[in-house]
């Protein structure tokens, strides 16, 4: 059981990073971006292709953190330049990078046995692999955190932040949107591609398909981490980022240790964040139906 606990944590620290990357588009931005699906894979295959050739895990998971910002950019130019909606446009990226993974892995599935990964320092020191993947993924985690926060809070951070909540608004303030919106798209999908190449080097392999619901999956972490854990500060948002993600993987665990088909775990997913993204809707019906319990109790005025 400590081990399942221990990979669940391990895994989720990593996807947390994932997590904070959609957290950028989809919260900070309000764009529905589906690059997400094809840049956690293009990270992966990236940072593998370049190991297996003999570059430093820390380098190649630098170049996987580049390839994820050209896949925004590639999504950010059709949107911004060419006027396609911005969820179409992720949809046109995720559908092109496909193709890119597999030329960038050369097959489908591309194995890291026997190569230095970014946690191989640590195991050297005696921690075992899910020991030594929560101390650098919660260190790499928190190090984005604290990078991030700064970030948003300089002029150029807070004009991405001001042109998610109100793009007109910010263009009348004299903010160059398309701009802004190019940036917050190409951090939060290097921010994404750079979880993709941690979580390849984590699992000793790059896989085609690991991107295929990956969106869904930063969607259950946001909302988990926003509901369970709240969003009062701006870094706290972030600190929840993690919890969320972690939280999730604990929940996938756990019903995979109660006998859930593996085969239905998309399916757990996708109704978990239904639920969680209904919940407001839920609040107001139960703050309805109290109301008019309290309306009903009311004894009537004398005539």
């Amino acid at each position: 059981m400590q081990q399942i606990i221990q990979g669940a944590l391990a895994l989720g620290l990593l996807w947390s990073i994932m997590t904070i990357g959609v957290y950028c588009t989809y919260r900070i931005l309000n764009i529905a971006d589906l690059t997400a699906e094809g840049s956690i894979t293009l990270g992966a295959a990236t940072a593998a292709a370049a190991i297996v050739a003999g570059t430093n895990p820390f380098a190649a998971s630098a170049l996987a953190f580049c390839a994820g910002a050209l896949a925004g950019l590639s999504t950010a130019l059709l949107h911004t330049k060419l006027r396609i909606p911005p969820l179409l446009a992720g949809i046109l990226t995720m559908i092109a990078l496909y193709s890119v993974n597999l030329r960038v892995m050369g097959k489908a599935n591309l194995p890291l046995l026997r190569v230095q990964s970014v946690y191989s320092g640590l195991e050297n020191m005696g921690l075992t692999k899910n020991m030594a993947t929560i101390v650098f993924g919660g260190g790499a985690a928190l190090l984005v955190i604290v990078i991030l926060y700064w970030f948003f809070g300089t002029e150029i951070g807070c004009a991405i932040r001001a042109t998610g909540i109100n793009a007109r608004m910010s263009r009348a303030q004299g903010i160059n949107t398309d701009a802004m919106k190019t940036i917050g798209l190409m951090l939060g999908n290097a921010l994404i591609a750079l979880s993709g190449a941690l979580i390849a080097q984590y699992q000793s392999f790059a896989d085609i398909q690991m991107g295929t619901g990956s969106i869904v999956i930063g969607l259950a972490s946001v909302i988990i981490g926003e509901v369970l854990f709240g969003k009062k500060g701006f870094f706290s948002r972030f600190v929840s980022l993690v919890f969320g993600a972690v939280t999730y993987r604990l929940i996938i665990a756990g019903v995979l240790k109660m006998g859930m088909n593996a085969n239905d775990l998309k399916l757990f997913t996708a109704i978990t964040v239904a639920i969680a993204l209904s919940l407001p809707v839920f609040s107001e019906y139960i703050s309805t139906f109290k109301k008019s319990l309290r309306t009903e109790e009311l004894p009537c005025s004398k005539s």
